[in-house]
């Protein structure tokens, strides 16, 4: 996922990426993280998560708007104005073969 964040809400972004790690890692998925800015102005953040089939993402995206916990994790995020837009992008790992 590809953020476009307020830098003025960097806590509030934190505490929603902490609520989604919890939620990924609950519901079948691997959340490798999220990355924020770290030096100088930016309001760009990525989050890195997989899931082992596209079937197992569906099971996952069928709890949003209706789970408490998935709407909870979103509030914070519509309370807080932390997250000005975001874009999915749909990738495969490709790891080293050492």
């Amino acid at each position: 996922m590809h953020y476009t964040i307020d830098p003025a809400q960097i806590a509030a972004f934190e505490d929603f990426a902490r609520a989604w790690m919890r939620l990924v890692a609950r519901h079948g998925g691997v959340h490798h993280g999220y990355f924020l800015p770290a030096e100088g102005a930016s309001d760009k953040a990525e989050a890195l998560f997989s899931f082992e089939s596209l079937a197992a993402y569906e099971r996952y995206r069928a709890r949003f708007g209706t789970d408490p916990e998935f709407v909870a994790a979103d509030r914070i995020r519509d309370d807080s104005g932390c997250v000005v837009r975001y874009e999915r992008t749909f990738m495969r790992p490709l790891l080293p073969t050492d």
